[in-house]
């Protein structure tokens, strides 16, 4: 596993401008304009409902409560209609509260649908060297985390903060109407409060950072770790991964703890800011009072008016934690949907009628880092319908030969062709049509032994019962109760090597492709199962141009053509007789398996 400092993220250093982060989400919030435009709508009746009351206070007072002109009747039922249209209004700002939560829950599962569904589809037409360089924990927690905190961020959110600012905005304006002068006074405050909240905006931005990055970083090591979790048991790494998780556990804490001190320093400071003000104004509003420059009603209005006025205030302060966190995971979304890292597409691409199956490398030359070439000038061609062996330590190129083959990466020089017709030419999705993979590492759907066989493909029962029969798995599949329709996969029954690598030799017989390739296929796997799996080499071989990289030469004696890799470099190449008679490196190949074979035949059993 790898080291803590390459598990925490690198993308801290490249940072997006909120500027351009949210026209990024105006491209997901436009489709959606309706139902934003119904929820703006409503937000300005619930901002109306909540402006009206305290103006009702200040009637109830003045003309009604300390009205003693009037008779006691008339006061009395004056207050009842205040009262009762009091009610009303709270009842229309909750009807229009109730449907802007409706239209805000239906516009944000739609636009995180879509995101994370644009997401997915960026992601899976990355190259594999991206794959190679990022962690599944990361590309997880931006599908997941990330999403859900921008989500909560459209729909608890934004349209709080748009209702505030209204809000805001209309409270303002009422209380000028009412009283200039106490106006200019919390005026004053101003300043200090854009002060705070910018100082606060920039600290909280960084601390989330942090934390979202070191949240990525236990996600990754946790699915290194439990996927590994039988290695780690097996050679007593429990102590070495324990410290390890404690670290990054403890750099996560740490940055929490961090983010918490920035939000326990605003707050108070905003709840200081509001009581200052409120006194200054019972101070100088109390003293136009008693000089008849104003009502008890209208001052008491006023302090209702101001109170309100702090409320948007500290909704931005409990809020604006959220918007950071949201804001940092758009950030990283949007790096991610910028990844360019991407197997050039062809513009006008060429469609081979009738593949023939013949491959030819010319002077290849390829590496995965700048300055370590895996490959140096390979070239070699296979005839079609002819078997092509591989032969090669392990890091020799083996499988990069592979990856070139299937287009997950291009050469930086030479070419490799398909009848005639350079890669580049061809869309990758096209080519891995015709293109049947059997590795040693199989990959098991959940679901049946028909779905895995299949993959989504039809065909007839007999033609199922066919491949079921070539590959050898009639054996397994009649000793099951439910045959085909058995469950496997995790959670469910478990296949041993052999049996999965036996299922993707039903897989390429149910494809049907014109070039095999074999990586690796009989490794790992007991005498009886390494018979049952030549036969099934010699059903799906039959007809088709076929590729094989082994470790055991027994399994590539019958190639028609067999290369040596070593280094990135072909250093023999020739039919199994004629590399024998050469006595060079694989005749002493031969010979040192040959050696193993007899001493393993003479272990006694048991010992």
């Amino acid at each position: 596993m790898t080291n803590d400092q390459e598990i925490l993220e690198d993308e801290q250093k490249r940072y997006l401008s909120d500027f351009k982060l949210w026209g990024r989400l105006l491209e997901f919030i436009v489709p959606q304009w309706k139902w934003v435009l119904t929820a703006v709508g409503l937000a300005f009746i619930i901002t109306a409902a909540s402006l009206v009351w305290p103006r009702l206070v200040q009637l109830a007072i003045d003309k009604y409560i300390l009205n003693n002109s009037l008779p006691l009747d008339a006061r009395l039922n004056g207050v009842t209609w205040i009262a009762l249209l009091f009610l009303a209004v709270i009842a229309a700002g909750f009807v229009a509260n109730f449907f802007q939560v409706i239209a805000l829950e239906w516009a944000g599962q739609r636009m995180m649908h879509s995101l994370r569904q644009g997401l997915f589809n960026h992601v899976i037409r990355l190259n594999l060297s991206f794959f190679s360089a990022n962690r599944v924990g990361r590309l997880v927690t931006r599908h997941t985390n990330d999403i859900q905190n921008m989500y909560e961020m459209f729909t608890s959110v934004i349209i709080t903060l748009f209702n505030e600012g209204v809000r805001l905005v209309g409270i303002l304006f009422v209380l000028f109407w009412m009283d200039w002068r106490l106006s200019l006074l919390l005026a004053l405050t101003f300043p200090v409060m854009i002060l705070i909240t910018l100082t606060f905006g920039k600290l909280s931005r960084q601390a989330f950072r942090k934390i979202r990055s070191h949240l990525a970083g236990i996600n990754a090591f946790l699915q290194e770790a439990i996927s590994g979790m039988s290695v780690v048991q097996i050679f007593l790494r429990e102590k070495d991964v324990r410290e390890r998780f404690s670290r990054l556990n403890g750099k996560y804490f740490e940055a929490a703890m961090y983010q918490i001190r920035v939000f326990s320093i605003f707050v108070p400071l905003i709840e200081v800011m509001s009581s200052v003000t409120l006194a200054m104004i019972i101070w100088y509003g109390g003293g136009r009072v008693l000089g008849n420059y104003m009502t008890i009603g209208v001052l008491t209005a006023f302090i209702s008016y101001m109170r309100l006025f702090f409320q948007p205030i500290r909704e931005f302060s409990q809020k604006y934690t959220i918007v950071q966190s949201a804001m940092t995971s758009a950030e990283r979304i949007f790096q991610l949907l910028e990844e360019k890292d991407c197997i050039p597409q062809v513009i006008d691409p060429v469609r081979i009628d009738n593949i023939r199956g013949h491959i030819e490398f010319r002077n290849v030359v390829f590496s995965y880092e700048t300055g370590r070439p895996v490959l140096r000038n390979i070239s070699f061609e296979v005839e079609p319908g002819h078997t092509f062996a591989i032969i090669g330590v392990t890091g020799s190129g083996k499988t990069t030969i592979i990856n070139l083959l299937e287009r997950f990466y291009d050469p930086q020089q030479g070419s490799i062709l398909l009848d005639g017709v350079d890669l580049r030419r061809l869309e990758p999705h096209w080519l891995r049509e015709h293109f049947g993979l059997v590795m040693q590492d199989i990959f098991i759907v959940p679901g049946s032994i028909r779905e895995n066989i299949l993959l989504d493909r039809e065909l007839s029962e007999a033609e199922i019962g066919r491949i079921v029969s070539l590959s050898q798995l009639e054996s397994l599949v009649q000793r099951l109760p439910l045959g085909l329709d058995t469950t496997i996969g995790e959670g469910a029954m478990d296949l041993s090597a052999g049996q999965k690598q036996l299922l993707a030799f039903a897989r390429v017989l149910a494809r049907d492709p014109k070039i095999l390739i074999l990586d690796e296929a009989t490794s790992n796997v007991d005498t009886e199962t390494e018979m049952l799996i030549e036969k099934a080499i010699r059903a799906v071989m039959a007809n088709r141009t076929s590729i094989i990289i082994a470790h055991r030469l027994s399994t590539i004696r019958r190639a028609n053509q067999i290369v040596i890799i070593e280094q990135g470099q072909i250093v023999e190449q020739g039919t199994h007789e004629d590399l024998m008679e050469k006595a060079g490196l694989y005749h002493h190949l031969q010979m040192l398996e040959n050696t193993i074979s007899v001493e393993q035949e003479q272990v006694p059993y048991g010992s």
